[in-house]
């Protein structure tokens, strides 16, 4: 049955080709109300209007396209759409007495900035994945990879770089959950998300101007005038015996007030590998989040608010006591500890809280202008816990309380052929390394303050073609407060360079001031062009720059949650990015596809390499630490869509990154490997909205990777005995295959009830993952099945 799986994709793949254009809107009454479960019709596919009157169909062919719109006790809207670019088609129906009459509707493309390559998450992924994290669902996004601590924590990956080069942005807020650690997931409730797009490369000039891998912008759900509508998703899970129950709540009056609310329940016990349970694995969540805002003809008013509150198991296997006991766990293959199924977390763990406040004011200034001012406050708490004996047993390892201020004000201009936008704003960080622990933290107490300009503008040349540009000055500065030990200090040989930052001495340990001042200038150009033939043509040029992080810069002793000693530099300099990006796509009636490269030049690459390991108290432990060199990363994405009929799809996506670290002539370590997705889709609205959707994921072997083997002496039959410690070599491939499947029901008179039943890992394959900093200690999850309850009302 495998094979034959495996058979009918490859068959499959022979055909691919890619998605066309996109039809969206709202359906309302004369009323401005919307119109909840509108039937919309065209020739190759049908969609109804969710709670908020919005739609979306995708993959619609070049041409002229008739579609009809029709809702019980209204007129049929019978409309003809001019289909040569994603079109916007908002519609508003009358009572049945009254006749819409046909027209033709065109709708250019609107966007910040038209070379981007941006891409949307659609609603109905979001509540597809609704019990998994904000970094899972980016990744049905060709180029996206996923980098894992476990089966919990995730991060996105986009073109082979994550962590702070890879920002994620809240309502317009940059996230500041102490994203430099690579074991730290974003500290965002993926139900709270109305739209999410994932921005690839340097472009979004507005947002940052060290976004050298690209960006993740989350927008709040957008209510309408005279609207009341909620949603509530429960999901239950076999792996992991738990699931996530979501609850949400929208409303806007005739008066301007709108607001909205949600609230997540996540609980999950152990997880489990095909032939073992993952002890110490589970999670819980506590999320909430609503925002409230009063709209008049000219300005808005808004405020919004957050918490995301979690606790991480991290996996018991994982929490070495030396390098013997990496070195067991790399060449047994199976974790050292197994315990039955559990609900507990133990130690050790993970507890993240974090707030985030907003105050957002909006004035028109004409019919083509307006300015926008905003407020933000974040509090994130974060607190890892060891396995401590005595009295310490109940105390972190280490307790990080960030506080993050920002102002910024924006002003946009739209003309018919020309807009501008530009814009000023300012930080202020405080970060507090709580000495209570009795650790000596990974990162110290630090203040750092951003300020920063920019302005971007696009222009119409002629009808098919547009160019955009944007410039963005950043000034940075930060100031430490950290104890070095005198050994530490003078093996790192910081005395001829940083003697006067020294304030003070405390028996073995220097106490110091480091301080650090950037001054950096991003950049970006674009062109697209449209051709007759239909090819559309997007190039980009972007420049970049990224200062090093608090965990660059300081890092100093034993990361808990990595089992490894990690060391900062304090002579890193900033990155400097270069990446050019293009994007050549062909539009055709039965088909189109699109080939995205890219090429992207990264001096002063700042990267954790393995330079052997450090005896402790606790043990022999692996040591890495930040080291700089000459990057050059270079890649594809390729996608493909295929509507086959009016009820067949077929998607095809593929993705390469080829990192090298030009210094030292060998490869990048973590590039994601080679990938290729496809997947087939049946669709039959006139049965309940039946979805059905087979998934297969093939992930090959990385074979370009750095060597960073040493090599140390274990204790086997009382004796030392010297071996190799292999923490390079990548494991073996694997190919997975995935169901889905969904009906909806009216259960209500006005209410909507969706059932969905899916399996991840159809066969229970056995497999670790490249991405994944446990792969030494334990193979990843094995078949979950999952039941999904979603109710519209």
């Amino acid at each position: 049955m495998r094979y034959f799986f495996i058979l009918f994709f490859l068959l499959w793949f022979g055909f691919s080709s890619y998605g066309q254009f996109t039809l969206s809107g709202t359906i309302t009454n004369e009323k401005n109300q919307p119109l909840t479960g509108s039937h919309i019709h065209t020739q190759y596919l049908n969609t109804v209007s969710n709670p908020i009157g919005e739609f979306e169909i995708n993959g619609l062919p070049k041409g002229e396209l008739r579609v009809y719109i029709s809702y019980l006790g209204y007129a049929t809207c019978d409309t003809l759409v001019d289909m040569t670019q994603d079109v916007v088609l908002n519609v508003q129906l009358k009572p049945s007495e009254t006749k819409l009459e046909s027209v033709t509707v065109k709708q250019k493309t609107a966007k910040v900035s038209s070379s981007l390559s941006e891409q949307r998450i659609s609603k109905a992924s979001i509540e597809r994945n609704s019990s998994k994290t904000l970094a899972e669902a980016l990744k049905e996004v060709p180029g996206v990879s996923l980098l894992r601590t476990g089966t919990t924590i995730v991060k996105p990956v986009i073109n082979g770089l994550h962590s702070s080069r890879v920002p994620i942005f809240s309502n317009q807020v940059r996230l500041e959950d102490q994203q430099w650690g690579t074991e730290h997931a974003p500290n965002f409730d993926l139900n709270a998300a109305g739209k999410i797009s994932v921005v690839k490369g340097a472009s979004g000039l507005q947002y940052s101007g060290d976004a050298v891998g690209g960006m993740v912008i989350i927008e709040s759900t957008n209510v309408k005038q005279d609207t009341l509508f909620g949603r509530t998703i429960v999901s239950g899970s076999t792996n992991g015996r738990g699931g996530t129950i979501s609850s949400s709540i929208h409303k806007g009056n005739s008066e301007g007030w709108r607001w909205n609310a949600s609230t997540t329940l996540t609980y999950f016990g152990d997880r489990e590998a095909p032939n073992y349970i993952l002890s110490n694995s589970g999670n819980r969540e506590l999320n909430f989040s609503g925002d409230v805002s009063y709209v008049k003809e000219n300005y808005e008013l808004s405020a919004f608010y957050s918490l995301y509150n979690a606790t991480i198991g991290i996996l018991s296997a994982s929490h070495i006591g030396n390098v013997t006991d990496l070195y067991n766990s790399i060449n047994n293959q199976v974790p050292y500890r197994i315990d039955d199924f559990t609900y507990s977390i133990e130690q050790p763990r993970q507890a993240i809280q974090h707030h985030l406040f907003k105050l957002n004011y909006m004035q028109k200034l004409d019919e083509s202008s307006s300015i926008t001012t905003f407020y933000s406050l974040q509090f994130n708490n974060r607190n890892e816990f060891d396995i401590r004996r005595g009295g310490n047993i109940n105390k972190a390892a280490l307790d990080l309380q960030l506080t993050t201020h920002s102002l910024q004000s924006d002003y946009k201009k739209e003309l018919e052929r020309f807009s501008l936008k530009t814009g000023i704003s300012g930080l202020f960080q405080n970060n507090f390394a709580n000495p209570e622990t009795g650790v000596r933290p990974l990162i110290p107490t630090y203040v750092r303050f951003d300020g920063s300009w920019y302005g971007i503008g696009t222009y119409e040349i002629k009808e098919d073609v547009v160019v955009d540009g944007g410039i963005r000055y950043d000034f940075s500065t930060i100031e430490a407060t950290k104890f070095y030990l005198k050994s530490r200090w003078d093996e790192r040989g910081y005395q001829a360079d940083f003697a006067d930052i020294i304030v003070g001495e405390a028996a073995s340990q220097w106490l110091t001031k480091p301080h650090f001042t950037f001054h950096n200038v991003s950049a970006s150009l674009g062109v697209r062009k449209d051709f007759q033939s239909g090819w559309k043509w997007l190039n980009n040029l972007s420049l970049a720059n990224r200062n090093p992080n608090p965990s660059e810069f300081f890092s100093d002793g034993l990361h808990h949650s990595t089992g490894q000693i990690e060391l900062g530099d304090l002579r890193l300099k900033k990155e400097e990015s270069l990446k050019f990006s293009s994007s050549l796509s062909k539009n055709g009636k039965s088909f189109s596809v699109e080939i995205n490269p890219f090429l992207h030049y990264i001096s002063n690459f700042m990267y954790l390499r393995s330079v052997g390991f450090e005896s402790t108290i606790r043990g022999a432990f692996p040591v890495w630490e930040f080291q700089q060199t000459e990057a050059r990363l270079l890649g594809l994405d390729f996608h493909s869509q295929w509507n086959i009929s009016s009820n067949w799809q077929h998607k095809f996506s593929f993705v390469y990154v080829n990192g090298e670290d030009i210094s030292e002539n060998q490869p990048l370590i973590d590039m994601p490997p080679m990938t290729i997705s496809t997947s087939i889709h049946y669709q039959k609205p006139e049965w309940n909205g039946l979805i059905l959707e087979l998934q297969s994921e093939s992930v090959f072997r990385q074979n370009r990777y750095p060597n960073f083997n040493f090599e140390t002496d274990i204790i086997v039959d009382g004796e030392f005995v010297p071996v190799l410690v292999d923490i390079s070599t990548p494991p073996k491939g694997y190919q997975l295959f995935h169901f889905y499947s969904e009906m909806t029901f009216k259960t209500f008179k006005n209410l909507d009830t969706t059932f969905a039943l899916s399996v991840q890992n159809i066969f229970n394959t056995t497999y670790r993952d490249y991405l994944n900093r446990q792969r030494f200690f334990v193979d990843e999850m094995g078949r979950n099945i999952q039941l999904q309850i979603k109710i519209n009302y």
